[in-house]
């Protein structure tokens, strides 16, 4: 007897159908899988035999040849399970094997029967709606985050004879639907605040242009200055993340099994803070089965890397191509996968080793020797992918003490979201640009003119900063979003000076 059913798998970060086909023929009885399967596949037979048997089912003594296709494709996980018991059942004669078509199935089993969550399962139903399944079962621990998918209907099972009664039409279980807009209003607050940060109105400024405009930004300073803390802050003022990012930005999540429990749905932009020693592929990902790193991790929202310099250069290198592409791949012998990587780099340092140069309060024990030892570990042109570069002041107890409540991250992102609302009128149409951040030189000729005194002052500033061409394009973007905050169609003079503030700093100290 032949049975075929669906299941799914996952690849990168994206989902696809697999199908599991269970024969059983004459002969002693056999287990064995096939179809590239990796090591908990290979062990799914164990599992599967134990729950059979443990859910009152009779286990068919035959020899059972269990085919996962596409076969070219590395099978892994413990998802599998539920799919082949359920086909074996099926090829046993315990029911019609075309009570599953158009059914998708994912679970991994305990010994006992339980269905118990896997990852990755948001991205197979949307792989599964895409190729006209019209129904998946998942282990009931996952309901709530297949359940944000429409146009498919999703059945939650807590064990195996549970899935049989449902199948067999023994037991009748409710589709799960996610109330996808009130998962929105429950979970997406912060906890943080900007009105907590007394002071430091220029960097707070900074980083309201850098959310509206997506850009990157470098935070220099003496320890204690407040750039952690403003930095943990800036995904409140970003705007908000729309249905599509958030299925984006959730698909990630799940992929790695980091999506908690209580969240069916990623609904804040994500905060990543990874410690400095962490290797290049924790940060860009990798793996022998290519895995999502911290920059995939950041999608749609902050990648916040602490002690910049203290990080290995290797590491830091490795940054350029997805900062500037927006995705990364991971190329291995077998495959070659994307993964989105789609972020904002807030990067904070010290001025020096021991972090006091150019503190009123504290003298610098450092040599000048250390100090450009210090500083050359970033390189040029890491630096020159970093849009916007902020010194950021100490600031004295009395100046904290005196300082009137600066804006609230309410009021910032009500700036942010105007400004990011002109870019998206600006950019209709346009593939893959989103903020001015993004814009290419078709974009910049199109979008950033300037008038004769705007850009002979800019000619002027790159001249005498020995800056690149390609910060000059950042200034041209950083301008355009400095105008877009103003409500300005026009980029004029001081919208280029405060732009030039922007990049004038780091390279002084270079």
């Amino acid at each position: 007897m032949l049975a075929k059913v669906l299941s799914g798998a996952v690849q990168g970060v994206d989902g696809f159908i697999v199908q599991v086909e269970v024969d059983l023929a004459q002969g002693l009885p056999a287990f064995s899988t096939v179809g590239l399967p990796e090591g908990a596949v290979r062990e799914s037979k164990d599992r599967v035999k134990s729950a059979v048997k443990n859910s009152g089912y009779e286990f068919p003594s035959r020899r059972i040849t269990v085919n996962l296709a596409p076969a070219a494709v590395k099978k892994e996980g413990a998802g599998y399970d539920l799919p082949i018991a359920l086909g074996i059942l099926a090829a046993a004669g315990l029911f019609e094997s075309t009570s599953l078509e158009r059914t998708g199935i994912t679970g991994e089993l305990s010994l006992d029967g339980e269905v118990r969550p896997v990852k990755g399962v948001l991205p197979m139903v949307l792989a599964a709606r895409k190729q006209g399944v019209g129904r998946f079962i998942v282990p009931l621990a996952n309901a709530s985050e297949a359940g944000v998918v429409e146009g498919i209907e999703i059945v939650a099972v807590a064990s195996l004879a549970e899935a049989v009664e449902m199948i067999c039409g023994h037991r009748e279980i409710v589709p799960v639907k996610t109330d996808v807009d009130a998962v929105f209003r429950a979970d997406g607050e912060y906890h943080v605040d900007f009105a907590e940060v007394q002071g430091q109105e220029y960097a707070k400024r900074a980083l309201e242009i850098a959310a509206a405009g997506g850009h990157n930004i470098l935070l220099s300073g003496v320890p204690g200055t407040g750039k952690t803390m403003m930095a943990r802050r800036l995904p409140t003022i970003l705007p908000e993340l729309t249905l599509e990012e958030a299925l984006e930005t959730t698909k990630v999540y799940s992929c790695t099994g980091l999506l908690p429990d209580s969240q069916p749905l990623m609904v804040t932009r994500p905060f990543r803070s990874p410690h400095h020693t962490i290797s290049d592929a924790g940060l860009i990902g990798g793996g022998q089965m290519p895995k999502p790193g911290e920059v995939s991790l950041a999608h749609n929202g902050v990648l916040f890397l602490d002690e910049l310099p203290e990080f290995r250069k290797n590491v830091l290198e490795v940054m350029r191509q997805p900062m500037e592409d927006g995705t990364v791949i991971i190329s291995r012998a077998a495959t070659s996968l994307p993964f989105p990587a789609r972020f904002m780099l807030v990067a904070a340092m010290n001025p020096c080793p021991c972090g006091y140069l150019g503190d009123r309060a504290r003298e610098c024990s450092c040599t000048p020797a250390q100090v450009q030892r210090y500083q050359s570990r970033l390189s040029g042109p890491l630096l020159d992918r970093i849009d916007m570069h902020v010194e950021v002041p100490p600031v004295q107890v009395k100046e904290i003490s005196n300082a009137q409540p600066g804006s609230s991250s309410a009021q910032m992102r009500a700036r942010v979201q105007a400004a990011r609302k002109t870019q998206s009128l600006r950019f209709r149409g346009g593939r893959g640009v989103f903020a001015n951040s993004q814009m290419n030189t078709s974009h910049l000729k199109k979008h950033c003119l300037l008038d004769r005194e705007s850009s002979d002052i800019l000619h002027q500033s790159i001249e005498r900063l020995g800056l690149s061409a390609r910060a000059y394009n950042r200034i041209l973007k950083i301008s355009r979003t400095i105008a877009d905050l103003d409500g300005s169609e026009a980029i004029s003079t001081p919208h280029v000076t405060e732009a030039i503030q922007y990049r004038r700093s780091r390279s002084a100290n270079l």
